[in-house]
Formats: C-alpha cells, structure tokens, sequence
C-alpha cells in the first residue's frame, strides 16, 4: 500500500509539472529590472532633442517634458542620436538611465532636469509620425 501511495504522488507530481506554462521573456524589461534599485536611477523612455547651438537638451516623455544636463554622457548620447537625425530639431527614441534632479533654475521650463547616466537604446524615428511642425518661407 505504501509504494502504491509513493508511486501514485510520483506519478502526479511528473504530469503536473508537464502542464506549466511557459511564458515569454520580455528582455527589456528584465533588463530595466536587473539594475539595483537603490542606486537612485531611473530609467525613462522618450523623445530626445539636442540643440548645440542654443547648448540646450530635453527628453520627452509620454507625459512630461525634462531639460537634460549637459556633460560627457550627453555628448555620447547625441553622438548615438546624429545618425538618425534627419534635420537639427528631429526627436530621436531613446532609452536611458538618468538621475532626475529638482531644477534650480527659477527661469527654466522644465521642473526636473535629468542627468544621463547610461545610454541603454536609441531607434530611428517613426518616418510617419506626423507631429513635427517645420516653419518654411514661400
């Protein structure tokens, strides 16, 4: 009766194991998730704009606009973003890690200004996204 009893919850421990799912891995978002979370870095997705000129950044959000700060990581980030700019203003995909900071600017826009800390992912823009406005003389 005792082997019968062990070979009936073998037997039932091997077919449920044989019903489990298997789910798809998204790799981005483990890999959003595999940084530490107290290291005060948040990872954004959006649309960045870098004018040298006017040595001015921002990144847009899906519902928030930030000024970037200027450094070494910014210079790398534009460097990314160039080969996909078609004129001087055209907003790039990116994905970053960045440490948001109050701005203390009281003449700024922007509340927050981001400082990039590491560059995860940069797209070609949307070739039918239409919410450029271009201003032209004719």
């Amino acid at each position: 009766m005792k082997k019968l009893v062990i070979i009936l919850l073998a037997v039932i421990s091997f077919y449920s194991c044989k019903n489990e799912t298997k789910s798809e891995v998204n790799l981005e978002e483990n890999r959003a998730k595999s940084y530490d979370a107290n290291d005060g870095f948040i990872t954004m997705m959006g649309d960045f704009v870098y004018d040298a000129d006017k040595k001015a950044a921002v990144l847009q959000t899906s519902n928030e606009i930030y000024g970037v700060i200027i450094d070494e990581n910014l210079h790398q980030l534009n460097e990314k973003v160039e080969p996909f700019k078609t004129d001087q203003y055209t907003s790039v995909p990116v994905t970053i890690r960045v440490k948001r900071v109050e701005n203390g600017n009281e003449n700024s826009l922007w509340k927050y200004n981001l400082e990039v800390k590491e560059i995860l992912k940069v797209e070609a823009p949307d070739p039918n996204k239409e919410d450029v406005i271009k201003l032209s003389n004719q």
